[in-house]
């Protein structure tokens, strides 16, 4: 189950529209080829070649461009989308007007453009187009080149009109069905875009939040614990302590316990902020996991087994806060499977993968739809469900992606994939 924490970056509504109307445009020409030939070669009628032929051969030249275009950009904006449906009206008026005008009973073929254009445009810009293509057929009505049809045609050029109505409405029945489908999916395909742009939105914005009552956490709780600190190294000079092994041994304890909740809240702001936090320092992938692992194995009591095919060592930039967001995930591990966690690094391309498995009970699949986000917690606890949360939104704002998955021997599996140029140390060039 891939969480959202980041997705490859996927062609815009515009862009995928922009190839709809290319595609629409190849079936233009070579329709338009095809009942050229028809209408000369079945119907013997005598057309004006020259400027019938230059229409296709003006759209292949702008369908060339346009998929140069596609290749070079990821969007287009309204006006270009509306200057692309233009050519396809102009082109289509100046065939009819060569072609009978609007006794062609292709002339019904604007309608699939006005519908087009509502599904595409915005109201303004498909306003226009609907009234261009009025305009188009005011103008075929009364201007245009008459069809030069043989005498057995031309006596009944009612029976010709019913047969090319029934062609032009089958035609563009498929058309509408087939087009406005796929302009209709890449609307749908628009939104989920939209909604998963808004729940990060909501998702960052939370994370803003708990920045904000982190630090204000932070600045309460600093006072006391330096005066706590305070108090309990001036104990530690007493007769009294000095003379009890028992109380120098709970002052110790009580001591670490003390850099234990400073640790804690620096923790919570690191990973409440952003990842680039204090104390950066130059180190490498297998330096660094090395010694994320060697700190973790004096913490637990169990096996923290590491599983290291990275190859080449790379030089990193890391800070405590990256450290925090690995160990968030060591430390979920080892709530639900205390004797083993095994965690393995490899490189996968251009990207460092860490994996981190357990022998939990896994999750259930009800939790899988909602792991990563915020409060989402099989633990039964109040304020449960954090640790994974800020996991997924750090490596998100790296380029990176989280996936979480149960293992079929058992337990669960939290894989971080994270772009190495994201974290990668590039020494200064000399000036």
């Amino acid at each position: 189950m891939r969480l959202l924490a980041s997705s490859p970056p996927s062609r815009s509504a515009s862009w995928r529209n922009v190839l709809l109307l290319l595609q629409l445009r190849w079936i233009a020409v070579i329709g338009q080829l095809v009942t050229i030939v028809a209408v000369t070669q079945v119907l013997d009628a005598r057309l004006p070649l020259a400027p019938l032929l230059m229409a296709p051969l003006v759209l292949i030249v702008v369908n060339l461009a346009t998929a140069s275009l596609l290749r070079r950009r990821e969007s287009f904006s309204q006006s270009e989308l509306f200057a692309a449906l233009l050519i396809d009206v102009v082109a289509l008026c100046w065939q009819l007007y060569y072609s009978g005008g609007a006794t062609n009973p292709f002339t019904f073929l604007f309608l699939l453009q006005i519908v087009i254009g509502t599904v595409i445009l915005e109201p303004r810009w498909s306003w226009i187009v609907a009234f261009l293509a009025c305009v188009a057929i005011l103008l075929l009505t009364f201007v245009y080149v008459p069809l030069d049809l043989p005498a057995r045609h031309a006596a009944d050029q009612f029976h010709l009109y019913r047969l090319g109505s029934l062609f032009c409405f089958v035609l563009a029945a498929v058309l509408l069905v087939f087009f406005v489908a796929r302009l209709d999916r890449n609307r749908r395909e628009s939104d989920r875009a939209l909604a998963a742009l808004r729940q990060q939105a909501a998702e960052e914005d939370h994370i803003i939040r708990m920045g904000l009552l982190a630090s204000g956490a932070a600045h309460e709780l600093g006072t006391p614990l330096s005066s706590m600190s305070v108090i309990l190294g001036d104990w530690t000079r007493l007769p009294e302590v000095e003379s009890s092994a028992e109380l120098r041994a709970d002052l110790a304890d009580m001591r670490t316990e003390l850099h234990r909740c400073k640790t804690i809240v620096s923790g919570i702001l690191m990973s409440a902020g952003d990842l680039r936090g204090e104390n950066p320092s130059v180190t490498s992938v297998r330096s660094l996991f090395g010694e994320i692992v060697g700190d973790w194995r004096s913490r637990i009591n169990g096996e923290l087994r590491f599983v290291d095919t990275f190859g080449e060592d790379v030089s990193i930039v890391a800070d405590p806060g990256f450290r925090q967001i690995i160990g968030n995930v060591i430390d979920n591990a080892h709530e639900v499977s205390p004797q083993l966690i095994i965690l393995e690094i490899r490189r996968e391309d251009a990207d460092l993968v860490i994996a981190v498995s357990d022998e939990g009970p896994g999750f259930a699949a009800d939790m899988l739809a909602r792991l990563g986000q915020p409060y989402s917690s099989t633990k039964g606890r109040d304020g449960g469900g954090l640790g994974l949360f800020l996991v997924v939104n750090v490596v998100r704002k790296l380029g990176g992606q989280v996936s979480v998955e149960n293992r079929e021997s058992g337990g669960a599996t939290v894989q971080i994939s994270l772009p190495l140029a994201s974290l990668a140390y590039h020494e200064a060039l000399p000036r």
